[in-house]
């Protein structure tokens, strides 16, 4: 399957969900070339993932996160020239 670059963002409104959101960051860790986390921003939490993976590995991820409470997720996502 075709990969892709992308980036996640990843805005936290409440610490209640902290834990869950990084194991599932930690089991899709194969797929993350960086993260930056910002402490504050507005009283949220940001985070930025960047990632190389197939649309369906980033979409787990994504969908994962985007299920928990407190958790807001936004992805953009780029074709990967190697896979041209």
């Amino acid at each position: 399957m075709e990969k892709r670059i992308g980036t996640v963002i990843i805005q936290v409104e409440r610490k209640d969900n902290v834990q869950k959101m990084n194991d599932i960051i930690s089991l899709h860790s194969d797929i993350i070339i960086g993260r930056q986390g910002l402490p504050r921003s507005n009283n949220f939490n940001i985070i930025s993932l960047i990632l190389e993976g197939t649309t369906d590995q980033i979409g787990s991820l994504t969908g994962q996160l985007g299920r928990l409470d407190g958790i807001q997720v936004k992805s953009a996502l780029l074709k990967n020239k190697d896979d041209e």
